[in-house]
């Protein structure tokens, strides 16, 4: 275990030290006074645990394929980045454009997310990108989605459990949405909305209780409760407009 007190140092010098610890095999990396560096863990691949303090700048695990990172407070944009595979848990809330053209691996938010999350998530194979909000996310979630599954719980119980343009351009993957009912407004015109089966709960159960292991909710008390699936209409939603 190694631990680096990033307070003051530039976001190049401390992914320079991570890389090298990544490199030689270390198991648990412990980074203190973390204040916006940017690019941490970005295109890094091993089974390293990273543990954040503080708040880490744009780019979090871009690229990552592999590790796993906690961040002990809130995050900033486009966390995940075309991630490949590993683990994110980020103990508060993040901003815009989380997992953009991710491609593995799973992401756990304790609480809210900003705009455009998920925007071009896609899966092969295999890798199939998760992602599970707390909270709620805003507007465009799920925009342009072509494969994953996303899940928001909306444990605080706001009255909108998404904002607007939720699925635009979705031709892929899932969401759920753990509430009675969403307005049709909300949602583009490319998604088909209905009740989730007990088939589709038993399948994001395993991801729920995950959820609930790393931020201590009572699983049952999540689970038991109305959850509303979203997924696409078709897989080419704008092929008429190509030649």
């Amino acid at each position: 275990m190694k631990t680096i007190d990033a307070k003051d140092m530039h976001y190049k010098d401390l992914n320079e030290m991570i890389k090298e610890l990544v490199n030689a095999g270390e198991d648990v990396i412990n980074l203190k006074n973390i204040n916006g560096q940017r690019y941490i863990g970005d295109n890094l691949n091993g089974s390293t645990k990273i543990n954040i303090e503080g708040t880490p700048g744009n780019d979090l695990a871009a690229f990552m394929d592999g590790l796993t990172i906690e961040v002990f407070g809130n995050g900033q944009d486009a966390i995940g980045n075309t991630m490949n595979d590993g683990s994110i848990i980020v103990h508060g809330h993040v901003g815009d454009v989380v997992g953009y053209g991710m491609r593995g691996g799973s992401m756990y938010i304790k609480s809210d997310a900003g705009y455009r999350v998920g925007i071009h998530m896609k899966q092969y194979k295999d890798k199939v990108p998760v992602v599970v909000i707390g909270g709620t996310p805003g507007d465009f979630f799920g925009e342009y989605m072509a494969g994953g599954c996303m899940i928001v719980l909306n444990l605080s119980n706001k009255k909108d459990i998404v904002g607007e343009y939720c699925g635009t351009g979705m031709h892929g993957g899932v969401i759920y949405l753990r509430c009675n009912d969403v307005e049709d407004y909300k949602l583009g015109k490319e998604v088909i909305k209905e009740e989730a089966t007990e088939e589709d709960l038993k399948e994001i159960s395993k991801y729920i209780k995950n959820f609930s292991s790393y931020f201590k909710y009572d699983y049952d008390k999540i689970m038991n409760h109305k959850f509303i699936k979203l997924h696409p209409a078709g897989h080419r939603p704008y092929g008429k407009l190509y030649a």
